[in-house]
């Protein structure tokens, strides 16, 4: 079953501010969130577990 999560839980689980988000999404490097509703949008916890993983594994690479 897939897990969304909302915009705050994404700034906690990551660490990031709101607008690095929306700059990272802008610069196609993090997960496109996907639309709930109207105004409402989430991400699959998945993608961001991946993205963070990707990091880490970048990051021991060096």
């Amino acid at each position: 079953m897939h897990r969304l999560l909302r915009l705050p839980e994404v700034m906690k689980y990551t660490g990031l501010a709101r607008s690095t988000i929306y700059k990272l999404i802008a610069a196609k490097s993090f997960p496109i969130q996907i639309s709930l509703g109207a105004k409402a949008v989430g991400w699959l916890e998945s993608d961001i577990e991946n993205w963070i993983q990707d990091k880490i594994s970048r990051s021991h690479a060096n």
